[in-house]
């Protein structure tokens, strides 16, 4: 795979993991949370997000060791891109929690 395509691949993979909590009832999209107390709230949909964050670094770091070229990476790389990663999560956010819901 081309290093810009798996670069493409991840930022798309960051967009739909970032947004996944928000958009959904069940955790990571497949487990039922109605067995909790009244669904997710917003603590639960925080941690699927920080689980998510390091899913997404998983398979970006396993994409970048395959293209050869592995970095070492400081503690402000990840400071960024988990700022980042909450950033591309704002969408979802906005729609479930800060969009008035009519009906």
């Amino acid at each position: 795979m081309d290093v810009s395509v798996s670069s493409y691949l991840v930022i798309l993979l960051a967009v739909l993991a970032a947004n996944l909590p928000f958009f959904n009832e069940r955790l990571f999209a497949v487990i039922p949370v109605s067995a909790f107390a009244g669904g997710k709230s917003l603590w639960i949909r925080l941690l699927e997000l920080i689980i998510l964050y390091f899913i997404v670094g998983g398979i970006a770091f396993a994409l970048e060791s395959r293209a050869g070229n592995r970095f070492e990476q400081g503690w402000e790389f990840y400071a960024i891109t988990a700022c980042f990663f909450i950033v591309l999560s704002f969408p979802g956010f906005a729609i479930r929690y800060l969009k008035k819901h009519h009906g």
